[in-house]
Order: structure tokens, then C-alpha cells, then sequence
């Protein structure tokens, strides 16, 4: 079984130069989780998660006692909050690559990157349970 069998190929990516605002937005628009970071050459270099954009900014910023100090934290930019560290998997791999991948470092995603390094697609736990899901539930032979 190969990685792009089990894969959402919906990603949104987004520069490492946006505002969170933007990010916000996204994340609002699209009710997911994760964002695909791309350089201008629509390489992949980093994720941010729903989590760093919560770590990154205040939990009083969709109240209407939120500050002017709170509401500049949507300013920031993507590059100043997102993990240097990209754990990637290549689009062809095997499952079994991926699944080594999320038990050795914890990601929350897995994004599935050409052989260019753009992305093609995203791997999360949802996917996986999912899949598991349809083999637990399909009728036997």
C-alpha cells in the first residue's frame, strides 16, 4: 500500500510571510488543522497547525474585551511562529514508512511532498483511522 492510497491531496498552503490574520482566516474558512508552509519557489518548508497559531496568539482575541496588545499578535508573521524542524514523507513511500514516521516523532500531520519538494498531499491520525475504518467495515469474502 502506498502513501498516496490513504493521503488527502486538499491542502491550502501558505507563505512563510503572511500574516497570522491570514492564517486565521484560513483556519476559519476551511475547518482544518494544518497548512502547508511553501517558499517562494512553492517548496515545502515548514506546517503550521491550529495549535502553533493558538500558542502564537491569545485566547481573547474573538472576545470584544480583546486589547489592541492582543490584536496586533495578528501581525506576526508565519516565519516568526512555525517549527524549523519539517518532517515530510515522499509521495510514493509505503504506509508503512508513514506509520514508522508518526510512532518515532509524534507529529499531529504527515505532509506527502513530490520529488521537487512541493506539496502534494497531508497524511493525518484522522486519515489513518479512516482507512482502518472502511478495512474493519468492508464485507468479507
Amino acid at each position: 500500500m502506498k502513501i498516496e492510497d490513504i493521503m488527502s491531496e486538499d491542502v491550502t498552503c501558505i507563505d512563510l510571510d503572511e500574516r497570522l490574520s491570514v492564517v486565521r482566516e484560513l483556519f476559519i474558512k476551511h475547518k482544518f488543522h494544518h497548512l502547508m508552509v511553501i517558499d517562494q519557489k512553492k517548496k515545502l518548508v515548514a506546517v503550521i497547525s491550529e495549535r502553533d497559531y493558538l500558542k502564537a496568539t491569545n485566547s481573547n482575541l474573538e472576545l470584544p474585551t480583546a486589547s489592541d496588545k492582543d490584536l496586533a499578535m495578528l501581525n506576526k508573521r508565519v516565519h516568526q511562529i512555525v517549527s524549523k524542524k519539517l518532517v515530510a514523507i515522499k509521495e510514493f513511500s509505503p504506509f508503512s514508512g508513514a506509520i514508522k514516521v508518526f510512532h518515532d516523532t509524534g507529529v499531529s500531520c504527515l505532509p506527502v511532498i513530490n520529488s521537487n519538494n512541493e506539496p502534494v498531499g497531508i497524511i493525518t491520525g484522522r486519515d489513518i483511522i479512516n482507512w482502518l475504518y472502511g478495512k474493519v467495515n468492508s464485507p468479507k469474502p
